[in-house]
Formats: C-alpha cells, structure tokens, sequence
C-alpha cells in the first residue's frame, strides 16, 4: 500500500492550464467514478479542484500513477508529455506532509489562508459519497485537518495575511481617487463573490450590483448589501455602467468577451475598468488585458500583492512546519504497522481470524454434544480444554523444537506474552 498525489498547482503551471483541469465541486462524484473505471486496478481516489491547484490523492498500488496521469491529461485536452512538463508526483511521506501543507495553507498563494481547509473538507466529503475514499485516505485526510486545526491555533501562520479580495480594493484604490464614487459590478454569486463584495462594501461604493445564472440565489447575496441584480444575459448591455468589475463563476468559457469590453469602453468614451477575473478557467477573455483603458487582474497577478506581510509570518511558518512533521511521522507509523509484508495490523488480523475458526469449531462441538443430552458441566470442561489446547499447540510445539538457543529464546518470548507478572519459567527439574 502507497499514498500519492498528482497535481498541478500556481507554482507549475500557468493560469490558462490549470483552467483546463479544473473541476466543478458537483463534477468530483463522476469524475472519479470516470478515473475509477479506467484504471486495471482501482484506488482509493480524492480529487481536489481550486483556482490554484488540481490534485489528485490515491492509495494503493503505485504502479496505477502513469495510466493516472495519461487519463488526467486526456481529460484536460493536453498531451500526456504537456501534463508531465508541469506536474507533480509524490508518494508516501511526502505526499503526506504535502496534504498537511496544503490543509493548514502553507501551499497557497495567500501564507495562511483559511478557505483552502473548507474546499478540501468539501473534495473529500465528495469522494466519501462517490464510494472512491477508503480506509488509508480518510485517515490522511483526517489528520490532515488535525495539523492544520493545531497550526491554526497555536502559531500565528493567519495573521497579517491578505486575501485576494482584499487585495483587489487595495488595487482599485490606486486607480480610483474615491471608491465611495464607483459603480461595482460581481459576476457570480459564489463564496469568493461575497468575500469580494464584504470587502467592497465596506467602502461603501456608489453602487453595487449582481449578475448572475440564477436569479434566486443573486437577489439573495443582492439583498445583504443593498446591491441591485442582473442575469448574465443582460450583462454586456449594462457592463459599461461598472467602473469596476469583480468575477468568479463556474462558467467553462469566458462571459466577458473582447467585444463586449470594447462596445463598454467606447460607450464610457474610454473611462478606466478595473476588472478582477479570480475564475479559474477564465472568466474574461486574456485578450482583453491589451486594451488601453482596461485594468485587467487574474488570480496570478493578484498573487504579488498578497505577498505583503508575508515576512511577519515567516517565524510561524517554522513552528507550523515542525507540527506537520510530527504528523508525517505519526502518519507514516500508521501505515508501516499496515503493511501486509511487515506490519502488526495483518498479523492481527490472522490472529484474529484463526481464534475465531477455532472459537466457532469448538462451539459448534459444544452444541452438537449439547443436542445429544450431554451434561452442561462436562460440555462447558470439554470447550475450554479444546480451545485452550488449540491455542497452545503451536507455543507448546516451538519450545519442544530447534536447538538449545532458539528454545532458550522462545521461552522468553513465551515467558513475556503469557506470564504477565513477566517471571521466567522455571526449570521442571528444579
């Protein structure tokens, strides 16, 4: 048994491929039934998808991490030697202390963000409901979010950070002499749309409004900030009215395309945009960075910014990175006590199961007599001798055999296990 992880993250690859693995939190279930099916032998699987890494965590047989990466590259679009080129693969420890990072935010582009913990409760919540988590990856996972609840709460590895929202009205800003006499358009009605929106809001902008697929849950997040609502379809009729746009969705392909910015600007006749695209894939088409007058931010180029204070946190970065290696060693002892060629846990296992062959063989006799009108006594003397016999025979066999020394140590083995007031057993002759 091995544990491993396949992914591409903000450190490797760029913006335009990590958009092409992107998943869904409700595509998760069947793409992993997908991966499942394809493979000769099938692991145990979790998929994690953010705009700053996809990663796959198996567990099982590492020869299945080639056919793993063909078929994650051909979901992509991209060629296997693509994927290869800026991918990465762990096993075992590192893998571990790779999940650990990840889990308490030392791995993200914000040092210390806290969201990152919710997505990947929500990716392998996902897997446990698509039947792909397994005995090996719920205990990963689990003491994964351990480490990062103890990193979280006895360093300061959170403190000073700042989150891309934030950082995009930092930016905005610095374009616009008074926020308070802006208009702010937010594409989506998700988790960071409404971060993006608190901290807007908080500037207490001209106006702010919603567009979104779904009207119902756009008034929703509308009706917490006072902000009027829009569907997407009315979106390049009204996106000149925005002085700043703010968009993360789901979409696969943008919603904000070249045109539509272009038709924008000349009816604004060529007012700055500030326009934020923290989707992964994009919301706004990359072409549209090259227009004058368009301030065009993606999730990559927000990264610099939210690098300030970073210095402050370094310290706890030590002290996070010891707690995770405690965890990795505590992980990697679980999985070395499981191994079927020389952990306990199987050995158990056999121990367990022959006691009960024998506990059932013996009750079954006991019955049999039973049924025949034999006295209760002697049934009850007759199944403790039987059992008892069967589980001495091998000890008793093995201090009979081999040479002097090897009967010399299995007696002290003996003498532990089955003397617990740990005395030595005496010599018969004495």
């Amino acid at each position: 048994m091995s544990v491993w992880t396949l992914g591409i993250n903000h450190q490797t690859a760029p913006l335009d491929l990590r958009g092409r693995f992107a998943f869904a939190l409700d595509q998760i279930q069947p793409t992993l039934h997908t991966l499942r099916s394809a493979l000769p032998r099938q692991p145990e699987a979790t998929l994690l998808s953010t705009c700053n890494r996809t990663e796959l965590y198996g567990a099982g047989d590492p020869a299945v991490l080639d056919p793993t990466l063909d078929w994650l590259a051909q979901a992509g679009g991209v060629s296997t030697q693509v994927l290869r080129d800026h991918a990465y693969v762990l096993r075992d420890d590192q893998s571990a202390r790779h999940a650990f990072r990840v889990a308490s935010g030392l791995d993200s582009m914000v040092l210390g963000e806290a969201q990152i913990l919710g997505q990947m409760k929500d990716a392998v919540r996902a897997a446990d409901e698509a039947g792909a988590l397994g005995t090996t990856l719920h205990q990963l996972f689990q003491r994964s979010f351990a480490v990062a609840k103890q990193v979280r709460s006895s360093t300061e590895i959170g403190a000073h950070s700042i989150s891309m929202t934030a950082a995009a009205v930092r930016l905005a800003s610095q374009l616009f002499e008074d926020l308070r006499e802006v208009r702010v358009l937010f594409v989506g009605a998700g988790e960071m749309i409404e971060l993006a929106a608190t901290h807007f809001a908080a500037k207490t902008p001209r106006a702010m409004a919603i567009a979104n697929r779904s009207m119902e849950r756009g008034e929703k997040l509308a009706s917490r900030f006072g902000a009027q609502v829009m569907r997407l379809a009315d979106l390049p009729e009204h996106l000149h009215e925005f002085d700043v746009v703010v968009s993360c969705t789901a979409s696969t392909l943008p919603l904000i395309g070249l045109g539509a910015v272009e038709r924008a600007l000349k009816k604004r006749k060529h007012r700055p945009m500030f326009m934020v695209d923290l989707a992964v894939p994009r919301d706004i088409e990359a072409e549209v960075k090259a227009l004058d007058d368009v301030y065009l931010y993606t999730v990559d180029d927000l990264a610099t910014v939210v690098q300030t204070g970073k210095d402050n946190r370094l310290a706890a970065v030590a002290q996070a990175e010891a707690i995770i290696d405690a965890g990795v060693l505590s992980f990697m002892h679980w999985m070395e006590r499981r191994d079927p060629a020389n952990g306990v846990v199987p050995l158990i296992q056999q121990i367990n199961a022959q006691a009960d062959a024998w506990r059932a063989h013996e009750l079954g006799r006991a019955r049999r007599l039973l049924a025949r009108g034999e006295p209760v006594e002697a049934v009850l003397e007759a199944l403790s001798k039987g059992l008892t016999q069967k589980m001495l025979h091998g000890t008793l066999a093995e201090l009979h055999s081999g040479d002097a020394a090897a009967r010399a140590a299995t007696a002290e083995t003996v003498s532990r296990l089955f003397l617990r007031d740990g005395r030595p057993p005496q010599d018969p002759r004495s």
